[in-house]
């Protein structure tokens, strides 16, 4: 630490910080070295006043002198409703410098997701993905900083940052090894809480070393600020009682070192007890006599400028405060004359906002609070009104509409439901949800209040499932909400009570609802809902007479309208489960097709239907052996959350599939590379929902036919691959590829019993397809020595079962079960069927796998290389060092 420094008083909040400064020029060098140079993240904790603003303030000379691009931003404490707001700061002037399609092409793909949240694209008609848009920001700095290297990024006050600038910087901190930037923040500690104080935790472990936490200054330093501001004549007991009565705060310092320079105090022991009520009128309340002061007309303008927060223009002010113009200019120049309001510095980036700031952050504060209730309020409502008038929309008005008292207004009403169309269109639910839910405490007249529950479900939906529920039952409940708005009310009920894991009151609620229409498209469309949810329920067994009522349903179909298509799709779903013939399944789900494509209204975002459908018709394909057909649905999944930008649960789905698709064709590293990626996105979506059971157990079976056994047991451990299991259907089954696993590392009881569990389970659904649910073979092979009987007789069921359903790769894998129970020629004549029929399939892991076993049993060198051949090609490294050892012991 430095003890004395004679340096001016301005520079009293970098007094013994050389160890942060020193730092600070560590990361700009590390930056500058090298344009592949990893990210740089510093994180400055401090109590207000204590210097973290200066701090910033010689990270931009030290960053400037080394030739950085430097970009800053502010959180604000008013302004935490107002979304993307900090992140806006702190991007938008680079990209407003661009011409629009120069902005278009740094962006790329981007600039459709996340130009609408920086302010510099108009949003979509659809909701937009909150994640994907988060992801849209980061390669937004990505793309920037390749383009501005060296770029430094700072952010001052990050914990009165909003919750999406929060959620993107968390995200940019766990990223930040991929890209060139050095980022800076700086913020008060045990400031928030909740989900804020939880993103600026990670942001706070991503850093560079352990956080550091700025301390008052000491009484030397404190006394060699008093000297260097009030001259080296200040005696010693004079400095001590400044450092006793501010606490070596540097922001109190400096603000009471003014205050005695203003009452021309001589800085000597005797006066040094004036030096506390001083300091009273400094700060707080002492900065509310010091507006009173400067007169009425200073104080309405300070009082405007604090109700703005933001853009805070002299003209703004003049008409919030109801000021002429010439008046409004004098006070702007008294209050800046008293250090209260300042012109903002050009360096920041930030002079097209307005032509003020408050100095200092606890400035704003002070005079916010200072504001009485009833006038604030007011001023808020005034606020909003003169920010629509000025055509900044509905959304930039939220923010002081938020503030006003309810007062059974219908046009405010409708002014947050605008604001949140708005918010949900740039990717902000959470500022929706806040609009939405203070429209109701308005209230909205009868005739709207259902309205403006379900449209607070819709913000809710993917982050509060609990609450959606509540919500929507309540609109439910009230009159006026009718047709098809209804209808997709019941949908929107069902589908947050399936993601709560209460499957079965999705069942009841949409079965009671079709229950009470009258035939039509509406009824249908909630009939096939229901068959929806019974059809991937995972739990206990449905009667026998759904799989009946379902295929009498789909026989009147046509697939005239998108209800029928649907039905068509769960009616070929349900005959797959059960293993009726493939080609009557396929049948049916190009009927559901229009010209062999997705009809309108049953795209991958389109959310009249959801996801799960358009799953059941591709996996549909994809077992059946039309794999084109489902790589085709798959492929185009993936681009359309891609290309939207939803880059939550769907996009995780969508590799889960892609993944599979992959694994059904043999190509078991693009299989692993999707379905880890699948896994990274289902992690932030959060465990154990029906999407993580996807890429899990499609990750585990996939390395377990690699012969990577280690690596798919270290996977199921970390990510909790094991009972009790999802509610809804997984494919492949779970229980049958943990059986798999268990049987591979050893465990050969738990195997069997895990297999053994399986069986049980399918029995209970009448899920008999030997492809989708595959426990018989491999408890076949687990039992062929300790109960060889019943190994053969689970070795014909699967037989019958695969004949039944039909498929090249179905009656493959049967005999190639069957094989592996014999000896002699008759082993290796079902060996040889078995080749037979997995050559003819798309399934290219399996048909190896056939090969090498047919080589094995005829002792064929030649068969055994065509097997290592394809085995490589597939990235079977088990199989092929099996065809290997095997061709090493002499086969032939």
């Amino acid at each position: 630490m430095t003890e004395v420094r004679p340096t001016a008083a301005a520079s009293a909040s970098l007094w013994e910080r050389d160890e942060e400064v020193a730092a600070v020029a560590r990361a700009v060098d590390s930056l500058c070295a090298d344009r592949s140079s990893s990210g740089g993240l510093l994180v400055f904790r401090g109590e207000a006043g204590l210097g973290k603003t200066a701090l910033l303030a010689e990270t931009r000379r030290i960053a400037e002198a080394r030739g950085c691009q430097v970009w800053s931003a502010r959180g604000g404490e008013t302004l935490r409703s107002v979304p993307f707001n900090v992140i806006r700061q702190l991007l938008q002037p680079a990209l407003m410098s661009m011409l629009p399609e120069e902005a278009r092409e740094y962006l790329g793909d981007w600039y459709d997701i996340a130009g609408p949240a920086l302010g510099i694209a108009d949003p979509g008609d659809r909701q937009a993905d909150p994640q994907g848009v988060c992801d849209g920001l980061v390669a937004a700095v990505r793309r920037l900083s390749r383009r501005d290297w060296p770029l430094v990024l700072l952010i001052d006050d990050a914990h009165w940052a909003d919750q999406e600038t929060l959620h993107w910087l968390a995200a940019l901190a766990e990223r930040r090894d991929e890209m060139s930037v050095l980022v800076v923040v700086t913020r008060r500690p045990d400031e928030v809480s909740g989900t804020s104080a939880r993103l600026l935790d990670t942001v706070a472990a991503a850093a560079d070393g352990p956080g550091t936490t700025l301390s008052a200054l000491t009484p030397d330093a404190t006394a060699g600020l008093t000297r260097a501001a009030l001259g080296e004549h200040a005696d010693a007991a004079f400095c001590r009682e400044v450092w006793a009565v501010t606490a070596g705060n540097p922001y109190d310092t400096v603000e009471l070192l003014a205050k005695v320079r203003d009452s021309e105090l001589e800085p000597v022991e005797a006066r040094a007890g004036e030096l506390r009520e001083l300091n009273r009128s400094a700060r707080g309340g002492g900065i509310v006599a010091r507006l009173e002061e400067l007169g009425i007309d200073a104080t309405r303008f300070a009082w405007a400028a604090a109700i703005l927060g933001t853009g805070i223009s002299v003209d703004l002010v003049a008409k919030l405060a109801t000021l002429k113009p010439d008046e409004a200019r004098r006070c702007a120049e008294l209050l800046r004359t008293a250090r209260i309001l300042t012109a903002p510095d050009p360096a920041t980036g930030r002079t097209a906002e307005g032509d003020l700031e408050f100095v200092h952050p606890l400035i704003a504060t002070a005079v916010y609070n200072s504001i009485p209730d009833a006038l604030r309020t007011a001023m808020h409502g005034i606020a909003a009104r003169i920010v629509t008038d000025e055509g900044h929309g509905a959304a930039a008005a939220a923010r002081h509409l938020l503030e006003v008292h309810p007062d059974d207004d219908e046009e405010l009403v409708g002014q947050l439901r605008e604001a949140a169309r708005e918010h949900l269109a740039v990717g902000a639910p959470d500022a929706a949800r806040r609009c939405l839910e203070r429209a109701l405490k308005e209230p909205p007249r009868p005739e709207t209040h259902p309205h403006v529950l379900y449209e607070l479900a819709g913000a809710t939906f993917l982050t509060a499932p609990a609450r959606t529920i509540s919500q929507l039952r309540a609109a439910l409940g009230m009159p006026g909400l009718d047709g098809d708005k209804r209808v997709d009310a019941v949908f929107r009920l069902s589908q947050a009570l399936l993601h709560n894991d209460q499957l079965e009151e999705a069942v009841r609620t949409v079965e009671a609802e079709a229950a009470r229409l009258q035939p039509g498209p509406a009824r249908m469309r909630l009939q096939a809902v229901h068959f929806m949810w019974e059809g991937i329920h995972a739990g206990e067994a449905t009667s026998p007479d759904r799989s009946r009522r379902l295929a009498d349903l789909a026989r009147t179909c046509t697939g005239r309208d998108n209800s029928e298509r649907a039905l068509l799709i769960l009616r070929g779903f349900d005959a797959l489960m059960h293993g009726e013939n493939a080609e009557e399944v396929v049948e049916l789900c190009d009927r559901a097709l229009v010209n062999g494509r997705l009809a309108p209204g049953l795209g991958w975002t389109d959310t009249e239907w959801g996801i799960e459908l358009l799953l059941m018709l591709a996996n549909a394909y994809a077992f059946t052996d039309r794999l084109d057909r489902a790589e085709t649905l798959y492929n185009e999944a993936l681009r359309a959350y891609e290309t939207a930008g939803w880059s939550g649960g769907h996009l995780a789905l969508a590799h889960a599939y892609v993944g599979l698709g992959h694994r059904r064709r043999g190509r078991l590293k693009d299989a692993e590379e999707s379905l880890r990626e699948s896994l990274r996105l289902a992690e932030r979506v959060g465990r154990r929902l029906p999407l993580y059971w996807s890429a899990t157990c499609n990750l585990v079976d996939t390395l377990l036919a690699r012969g990577h056994v280690e690596e798919a047991w270290e996977v199921a451990e970390r990510y909790g691959f094991a009972p009790p299991y999802p509610s809804t259907i997984v494919l492949p089954d779970p229980r049958s590829v943990r059986g798999r696993l268990l049987l591979a590392v050893g465990r050969t009881k738990d195997g069997v019993n895990e297999l053994e569990a399986a069986e049980k389970a399918a029995a209970a659904r009448g899920h008999h397809n030997p492809v989708l649910v595959p426990w018989a073979a491999d408890l076949a092979r687990a039992l062929a020595t300790e109960d060889p009987a019943r190994a053969a007789r689970l070795a014909v069921d699967v037989r019958r079962h695969a004949e039944r359903f039909g498929t090249d790769t179905a009656i493959g894998e049967a005999l190639r079960c069957a094989a592996a129970l014999e000896t002699g020629q008759r082993a290796v004549r079902l060996a040889a069927q078995a080749v037979t029929f997995l050559e003819s399939s798309p399934c290219q892991y399996e048909h190896a796998a056939a090969r090498i076993e047919y080589g094995i049993a005829a002792r064929s060198a030649t068969e055994l290389e065509r097997g290592l051949g394809l085995a490589v090609s597939c990235g079977a490294d088990g199989l092929a060092a099996r065809a290997r050892a095997a061709l090493t012991a002499g086969a032939g």
